[in-house]
């Protein structure tokens, strides 16, 4: 091994022990800057030696400095001498580095169960890249009293981000006066979604400001961050041998996006065609349920699909506007009637439904105009 490349890992592990032993610490002054500082550098470390191990360059030609983090990760996942990372793996890698450019940088609020997240992750994705690029065991690395991150994982990310929602609807609730506190929170969702979505940004006021707005109003959470409904977790093992990874959902491509993208990370996560993805109408839809149009539409109220990005989208063509359904959406009605009979759902969200909807809504949009 090339002992530039030696000193690099020597460097990556020193600085991701550093950032477990933050993670542990018995007080919090701190603690949340720490970690995501450190476990940030630890990897920029450790693809700097990852790099050079595989006969890559970390400068570029009559280039005084190093190349950066994204140049990094961009160089592991798409130079095919080099390549050691695949696309799940760096989607973790740049959601880390935002989140700590956002704590090194300005006020963001990270729950527990998020900073968990985030650095049972990266322990997990630094313990299997050190293992291939370096045929190295981490656990060989620390002292037998330290032991990596291993409280109880998060069970998946709809629980966590329903939780973290809701928190923040009670920060943005009458007389609160706690909308900053609820921005700062606000702000390290949007910083994840975005960049698993392959926005490199800092949400602005007036783009926090929105996303109150959607949240204030009970938009489900799916709708307000549909980047991170891509995604799930996959936690595996217990204790010091745990093991956490963030992947793409089945059916969702990873794409690279092209280098000099103004405002863009290395990696998005994209459905190649939205109109590929979204492509029934109600009708079609009917059709491929085997019910009658309106009966389609009380299941769709009855289930709430329009709610969910993972089902319905809308378009706006011009001034005109129209709803496309996903082939996700088949699966879910053909789950439903084997359960739920349809009469029943049809006789509490059919017409009569419509009707009484709009009768208690007449009287109040009446008053108001």
């Amino acid at each position: 091994m090339k002992k530039e490349a030696r000193l690099l890992r020597d460097k990556a592990i020193n600085s991701l022990i550093l950032c477990i032993e933050h993670f542990n610490r018995p007080w919090d002054r701190g603690r949340v800057e720490a970690v995501l500082i450190l476990l940030d550098h630890s990897f920029e470390m450790l693809l700097k030696a990852s790099i050079l191990h595989r006969g890559g360059r970390i400068r570029d030609r009559r280039a005084r400095e190093t190349i950066g983090f994204d140049k990094c990760v961009r160089i592991a996942l798409d130079d095919g001498t080099v390549k050691f990372i695949n696309s799940d793996q760096a989607l973790t890698l740049q959601m880390i580095n935002a989140m700590r450019d956002a704590a090194q940088h300005h006020l963001v609020v990270v729950s527990e169960p998020q900073l968990y997240m985030h650095t049972q992750a990266g322990v997990t994705l630094f313990r299997d890249l050190l293992k291939d690029v370096f045929a190295g065991n981490l656990l060989e690395e620390m002292p037998a009293r330290v032991l990596p991150v291993s409280s109880t994982p998060p069970g998946d990310l709809v629980s966590l981000f329903e939780n973290e929602t809701d928190e923040i609807r009670k920060l943005l609730g009458p007389k609160s006066r706690r909308s900053t506190e609820a921005s700062a929170r606000l702000r390290a969702l949007a910083i994840m979604d975005g960049s698993i979505r392959g926005e490199r940004f800092q949400p602005s006021a007036a783009e926090i400001k929105k996303l109150a707005r959607n949240i204030r109003s009970g938009k489900p959470w799916k709708g307000v961050f549909p980047g991170v409904a891509s995604i799930e977790l996959s936690p595996a093992g217990t204790g010091p041998a745990i093991s956490l990874r963030l992947t793409k959902k089945e059916g969702i491509p990873v794409q690279l996006v092209p280098e000099g993208t103004a405002g863009a990370a290395v990696v998005a996560v994209k459905r190649v065609g939205e109109l590929d993805y979204y492509n029934l109408g109600r009708d079609d839809l009917a059709k491929k349920v085997g019910l009658s149009g309106p009966k389609t539409t009380a299941v769709i109220r009855y289930l709430g699909l329009r709610d969910n990005p993972d089902f319905y989208k809308e378009f706006i063509v011009g001034h005109t506007s129209f709803g496309r359904y996903s082939q996700k959406a088949i699966g879910k009605i053909r789950e439903t009637l084997k359960e739920k009979n349809i009469d029943e759902i049809w006789r509490s969200h059919g017409v009569k439904w419509q009707a009484k909807r709009f009768r208690l809504t007449r009287p109040i949009e009446a008053s108001t105009s």
